[in-house]
């Protein structure tokens, strides 16, 4: 009764009120002027709304929501694009703004390029990026370990400052050269060559740090020598700008003085003050749990007043972000929540604005003849002279090897992001005409590209490299290697476990490798020590308590699958484990194949799937990423489905094909080392009919009886398959099984699944 009222009561209140606004709005009508009324037909309506909506679509918020749509949409793709051909995306999120700017997209289609970047948003756009920046600088300023600058200052100053005199002198020196013919009108030579030497002596520390991740150099002598090279030259170098950018203000060095004495003030309020406030703050809120917004707030406008504090002074707002990132506590945890809250807004959203909107003033078609692009070159070479080879040299003056010192030659070379900003103060600031700029950028985008070609030309040369140091150990150690990559923490315990009781009584024979490989991007170079400890925590703790050691591999890459199946295969490896987890069976493949259970799929039927006669389900069986693991790798692969493992005290293992037989092996090694109680189903009578394999099972028994039993029942029981521990079966048959539907596979056990090695 009371649903009634409710319901007679909701009826009345919105048909009443509707028809008393319907009734003022007609009302309304007659209050309009009797002109316009005249106006007004069937055609002007549509008009109207036609021009309402090219308002809509001319409104600066518009404009600048389409342009940023845009520019992540194809810095994206760019940067998928070189991160398959192993560039650091930074170089497509760059290419993308080239394209996007004059130099192809406005050249090719200049209605559309004006009508999505008109002159007049383009300040929204600068503006927007530059808020990008100076949060990207904050995060740079936070992943700068002081502590390692201290640990190793001598070595790494030394190389630092000689990366940074030689290529800015030799910039000096090309300014010489090209200002009277490049400089624009007015501008102090001074101030010209003071940019361009700047400009050569920058290197980008994230692109470096990346780098190094991904090759796997972070846990070297080597690593951590370039990441403190990296970070003393980022320092070194940021302060030089500094400096050049209040003499360019100035007009003059003494009168810039004045500016300098102005930021040195600057620098020891902020680490004699300021620090110590922040980190008796940091000290108290310690952990994500206790951090409120207004503690969160505190940090936010120390940035801000900074920012604002180096831009009022005279040497730029992205100084003040960068010098704001450095004092902040040196908790990794604390450090670490900021990383993530700004990360990725910073480089996902706001970043490739910068890009594009640095695209948008390099002209590429400005380098319009053979003279240009001589000197083009020149810049080129003269960048990767001085920074090259003088870290290089510098390097090997202080002891590293030939190998070692070009590595840290190449890897300085890298100028990526930090140049373009450092371009872009210099235009804002009239110092690099729109040619000069266009070439440098050219240099910028050279220099990045050389990076990883150059690295693997230096380990070709020197025959190394990451994988084949790991692997070349891992070879001479054992006689059976078992390899386990794993994703999350639970599928590695679990691996660790099943390989245990593969090897358990051969551990002075036998080696096993826990690899965890994490995406470039999941990770930041600030805490990637304390990930890698996370990652195998969980992993150490299960081979202690198995008693069972396991060597670990740690590993940031750009491509994990290839990444596996290279390390798998250079280390020859006698199994390589992944896991599928449980969720296999959880709505999507495995899903529909157990929902299909009422389907009576005879063993006649079965078999027809087996010989290849009929093919009852065509839908892959397994994910892209396995898919890839199983075509690439070339030692024997074993694929785990996980449903509660624990204990492989009773296995099952079917035979359907002589090409099943491999699995025997597998069997003994169960058998021996944990004492399984494996039973074989002979589908085909194939055990049978093999009178070396009877031989070989006998000789099982003998050694070990009543460990293997043979079934030749094809009719399988699913309460038999639910009393065992594990089933083993072939890459083919599972395929096969899966193909068929069948019944018992929602009865099966956890699951390994095993390809055979490729000859």
């Amino acid at each position: 009764m009371k649903n009634y009222k409710n319901s007679i009561f909701y009826i009345v209140i919105i048909g009443f009120f509707s028809f008393l606004m319907y009734w003022i709005f007609k009302q309304g009508k007659i209050l309009e002027d009797v002109n316009v009324q005249e106006k007004i037909s069937g055609n002007s309506n549509w008009q109207d709304f036609i021009n309402s909506l090219t308002h809509n679509l001319q409104h600066p918020l518009a404009i600048l929501l389409a342009q940023i749509v845009t520019i992540i949409l194809v810095a994206k793709l760019f940067g998928w694009i070189c991160r398959k051909i192993g560039q650091p995306s930074v170089i497509g999120e760059i290419v993308a703004g080239i394209m996007l700017g004059p130099s192809f997209f406005g050249h090719y289609f200049p209605e559309f390029s004006a009508l999505l970047f008109p002159v007049a948003s383009l300040p929204n756009l600068q503006f927007l990026s530059q808020i990008g920046l100076i949060l990207f600088m904050f995060v740079i300023g936070m992943e700068l370990d002081l502590k390692v600058l201290k640990n190793k200052a001598h070595d790494a100053v030394v190389i630092s400052h000689a990366s940074i005199i030689i290529p800015f002198a030799l910039g000096v020196c090309l300014a010489y050269y090209i200002y009277t013919s490049f400089a624009p009108e007015g501008v102090q030579f001074l101030s010209f060559a003071l940019f361009i030497g700047i400009a050569m002596s920058i290197t980008a520390f994230p692109v470096l740090a990346r780098i190094v991740q991904e090759r796997g150099l972070h846990k070297t002598k080597l690593g951590a020598m370039v990441i403190t090279c990296a970070a003393a030259d980022d320092i070194t170098a940021w302060c030089l700008l500094a400096v050049v950018i209040a003499i360019v203000k100035a007009g003059s060095f003494v009168s810039s003085i004045y500016v300098i004495l102005l930021a040195v003030a600057y620098v020891f309020l902020m680490l004699k003050f300021v620090r110590p406030f922040l980190k008796r703050v940091g000290d108290l809120y310690a952990t994500q749990e206790k951090m409120s917004k207004p503690v969160v707030a505190i940090f936010f406008v120390t940035l801000l007043i900074s920012s604002y504090a180096t831009e009022v002074i005279g040497i730029h707002a992205l100084f003040g972000a960068f010098m704001a990132g450095i004092i902040m506590p040196d908790n990794m945890k604390f450090r670490n929540i900021f990383i993530e809250k700004i990360e990725d807004v910073s480089i996902v959203l706001l970043l490739p604005l910068f890009f594009v909107f640095t695209g948008l003033r390099t002209k590429i078609g400005l380098i319009d003849d053979p003279y240009l692009w001589k000197v083009t070159g020149f810049i080129v070479l003269v960048a990767v002279v001085g920074k090259f080879l003088g870290s290089a040299l510098a390097a090997r003056f202080v002891g590293q090897n030939w190998k070692d010192s070009l590595t840290i030659g190449a890897l300085m070379n890298t100028r990526g992001l930090m140049e373009l900003v450092v371009l872009n103060i210099g235009f804002d600031l009239g110092v690099l005409t729109p040619q000069v700029f266009a070439m440098m950028v050219i240099m910028a985008l050279v220099t990045t590209f050389m990076t990883g070609p150059a690295l693997s030309l230096i380990d070709k040369i020197f025959k190394t490299s990451f994988v084949a140091e790991i692997t070349d150990k891992i070879i001479e150690q054992a006689k059976f290697k078992v390899l386990i990559s794993f994703g999350d923490n639970n599928n590695g315990k679990v691996l660790t476990r099943l390989a245990h009781f593969f090897t358990k009584k051969q551990e002075q024979n036998s080696l096993l490798t826990a690899m965890h490989l994490s995406h470039a991007n999941e990770v930041n170079q600030f805490s990637i020590g304390e990930y890698e400890k996370n990652s195998f925590e969980p992993i150490l703790a299960t081979s202690q308590e198995l008693n069972v050691n396991v060597t670990t591999l740690f590993k940031v890459s750009n491509d994990i699958d290839a990444d596996i199946c290279k390390v798998a295969n250079q280390g020859e490896f006698d199994l390589l484990l992944i896991g599928l987890g449980q969720s296999i069976y959880e709505g999507s493949l495995l899903g529909k194949i157990l929902g299909f259970t009422t389907r009576i799929i005879t063993p006649d039927r079965l078999l027809n799937t087996f010989t290849g006669k009929e093919n009852l389900f065509e839908e892959d069986v397994f994910d892209e990423r396995t898919r890839y693991i199983i075509n690439k790798t070339e030692v024997p692969l074993g694929i785990l489905i996980d449903k509660n493992f624990e204990n492989a005290g009773t296995v099952f293992i079917p035979i359907f094909d002589e090409k099943d037989i491999f699995l025997i092996q597998y069997a003994k090694k169960l058998i021996y080392n944990n004492q399984s109680q494996v039973s074989i189903l002979d589908v085909r009578e194939i055990v049978k009919n093999n009178i070396e394999l009877k031989e070989e099972i006998r000789a099982i028994e003998q050694v070990t009886p009543n460990h293997i039993a043979v079934l030749n029942d094809k009719k399988i029981d699913k309460d038999f398959l639910k009393s065992q521990d594990l089933m083993v079966v072939s890459l083919d048959s599972w395929k096969k099984l899966v193909e068929t539907r069948s019944t018992w596979l929602s009865s099966t056990p956890s699951t390994l699944i095993i390809q055979e090695g490729k000859e």
